[in-house]
């Protein structure tokens, strides 16, 4: 029961990550607003949201690779360390002046959600 909930929540973490890293590469605007620091979608900005979008698919199919062929506790290393981007988002919507709510409903909260992945995988 318990692997099955800890690679399951790992799973739907990384789809989810490939998700975001897809909006933000289809449709850079919305996905930056909704990350709680909007950006203009032309111009410069255009590659930051870009390099955003590639970040976050990457690192949902690393971390699904790392998963299917190299285990849970590979995995749980991996959502371990890649648990510092949503603290660091935290603190970049808040520096950038964006909603509290979603600083801390969002990426603190993704954080901890990703932290629990981590130790459901440590304990597996």
């Amino acid at each position: 029961m318990l692997t099955a909930l800890a690679y399951g929540l790992a799973v739907v973490l990384d789809l989810f990550v490939i998700f975001i890293g897809l909006r933000f590469l289809l449709v850079p605007g919305p996905a930056a607003a909704g990350y709680g620091v909007p950006a203009d979608a032309k111009g410069d900005a255009a590659a930051y949201l870009t390099v955003k979008g590639l970040r976050d698919f990457s690192y949902g199919v690393l971390g699904l690779a790392l998963l299917a062929f190299a285990g849970a506790e590979a995995g749980a290393w991996f959502m371990l360390v890649v648990a510092l981007n949503p603290l660091f988002d935290t603190v970049i919507v808040l520096r950038h002046g964006g909603p509290k709510a979603v600083a801390y409903g969002i990426h603190f909260a993704t954080a901890v959600v990703v932290l629990i992945s981590a130790a459901l995988l440590f304990a597996v």
